[in-house]
């Protein structure tokens, strides 16, 4: 075994370095060599300068002492010197330079300058950069998705719009847009028809060819003319047409016009125009355009039921009759006939409104026809239905209220029957309700 194996971390490497003159120097082939032999380390530490000033050999500190005392004057000394010469050379050239800081900026050929909008807190300088069409759809998918926020909005919409439309041109592109997204959008035809109102009001631009509501109207004509060839037209075709005819009625009921003399009223060539659309619908009896008929007679068949008696015209008798024919001979299905069938009932019970003027006292079977629907439903012992349309109703009715007021006496001394009918099982809740029955035939003996 070599007496000369060392254990030591890096033993046997050979860095061909002279040895150190302060520790053993290197002798004969023959003399030992020393347990620690100094070497120099693996590689220099980064933040050893370029020359090593930690070297624990005296000689090299005796050597290289008056090297480093002279360097490092001399460094600093040079240092300061590049450094004034530095900044001399910079104050030249600044004094020299043309460049401004107020110049304009520099943009290569054939490079747009872009400026992004969404940059500008501003909101009127945001719909600055915007279009018409994405200003006024940004206005209304916010009124759809919001339409609560209508009335603190409006205003602001208003004024916006006011900025923007200014020409011909601007006005008929608003009117397309708002018309568009009204028929488009789903269940917006009410805020739309609101927003068509107050715009006709507020918007100050009115070219010779018509202000908003005129041009509005007009529109709503161009599709109008259509409705007979519409109604009788592919399934996507009459899905726009239904919507723009509950958008018309929607526009009837809340667009006003204002008059010489009383309040506002409502557009007259929307209530012919109604009267014409209801007839194209029924002229097709298939289930879209009955379903569509429905709807906007729901939505408006009381104000037209009200309009056109005041005129004198029996329009409204016209389209029951008509009704009552698609039901007995059309073969729509019979969730449609149960539908025309229940609107012939609410027109006959006046569209669900309580006249006010006839007192509770005056009111009868035969004079309201309403005396019914407020009354409860109450069930014999065998479970047969009976109201106050039913004959023997007073009767029973009095010997229900006879019954409730034993039941409130036994109730005054200290029972509580709510609690002994949740304890009770069928057989004692039956053999119960007996005794009270018996009790009460006794009472009235």
């Amino acid at each position: 075994m070599n007496h000369n194996f060392d254990r030591a971390p890096g033993a046997g490497r050979s860095y061909n370095l002279p040895a150190d003159p302060g520790f053993g120097a290197a002798g004969d082939d023959d003399t030992k060599p020393q347990l620690f032999n100094q070497r120099g380390p693996l590689r220099q530490p980064r933040s050893v300068p370029l020359f090593s000033e930690n070297n624990t050999s005296p000689a090299g500190d005796a050597v290289g002492g008056d090297c480093r005392k002279q360097s490092r004057p001399q460094q600093s000394a040079n240092a300061n010197s590049m450094s004034s010469q530095g900044c001399y050379d910079v104050d030249s050239l600044v004094k020299s330079s043309k460049l401004s800081a107020s110049a304009a900026e520099f943009v290569p050929s054939g490079i747009n300058s872009y400026e992004d909008p969404t940059h500008y807190d501003d909101s009127e300088g945001y719909y600055g950069e915007l279009n018409l069409d994405e200003m006024v759809k940004d206005f209304l998918d916010h009124l759809s998705s919001s339409p609560g926020t209508f009335e603190s909005d409006i205003e602001y919409i208003t004024g916006m719009l006011n900025s923007c439309v200014t020409t011909e041109a601007l006005l008929k592109d608003l009117v397309e847009l708002i018309y568009k997204e009204s028929t488009a959008i789903p269940n917006f035809s009410y805020t739309g028809a609101r927003l068509c109102n107050h715009l006709s009001k507020h918007l100050n631009v009115s070219p010779p060819s018509g202000n908003f509501r005129q041009l509005l109207l007009k529109r709503c004509q161009t599709e109008y003319q259509h409705r007979d060839v519409a109604v009788r037209g592919e399934p996507e075709i009459q899905k726009k047409f239904h919507s723009y005819v509950l958008f018309l009625g929607e526009l009837y009921l809340h667009l006003e016009i204002k008059s010489a003399k009383g309040p506002p009223k409502r557009a007259d060539i929307l209530l012919i125009a109604l009267k014409d659309l209801m007839n194209s619908l029924f002229s097709n009896p298939v289930d879209s355009n009955l379903i569509c008929a429905v709807k906007l007679l729901k939505l408006t068949g009381s104000v037209l039921d009200d309009t056109w008696k005041e005129n004198g015209q029996s329009h409204m008798e016209e389209l029951m009759q008509r009704i009552e024919t698609v039901v007995l001979d059309a073969t729509c299905s019979r969730d449609v006939r149960q539908m025309l069938l229940k609107l012939v009932e609410l027109r006959s019970s006046d569209w669900g409104r309580v006249r006010a003027v006839s007192a509770a006292s005056n009111a009868t079977p035969d004079n309201d026809p309403n005396y019914f629907m407020n009354e409860p439903t109450f069930y014999t012992e065998d479970g047969t239905p009976f109201t106050a349309a039913d004959p023997e109703y007073a009767e029973k009715y009095q010997e229900i209220l006879d019954r409730q007021d034993y039941f409130d006496f036994y109730g005054e001394n200290g029972n509580d029957l709510s609690d002994i009918e949740d304890e009770m099982e069928p057989e004692m809740e039956e053999a119960f309700e007996r005794f009270c029955l018996e009790a009460e035939k006794k009472r009235k003996k």
